[in-house]
């Protein structure tokens, strides 16, 4: 016999409608630096952030060092009613 709560959504995943955009952060110091300023960038501007993934990083060599990172991720957000 099923239970009640075993058919029931979480809550915060109720109809929710995404909107999925691909921004590029990028940092001197480290690759969650770059996430970190691509996220925060985006906040100034976009409404309901609500997950990201990493979808590709990259970087720049100097004298066998890196210099710079470049983080591609995917941001979704919940579309308003």
């Amino acid at each position: 016999m099923a239970t009640k709560s075993s058919k029931q959504e979480p809550q915060n995943m109720k109809n929710h409608v995404y909107k999925i955009i691909e921004l590029t952060g990028t940092s001197t110091t480290s690759i969650e630096d770059a996430v970190t300023t691509a996220i925060n960038r985006a906040h100034k501007t976009l409404k309901h952030l609500s997950w990201f993934t990493v979808a590709e990083t990259r970087g720049n060599i100097d004298k066998g060092k890196v210099q710079h990172w470049q983080v591609t991720i995917k941001v979704g957000f919940t579309l308003e009613n």
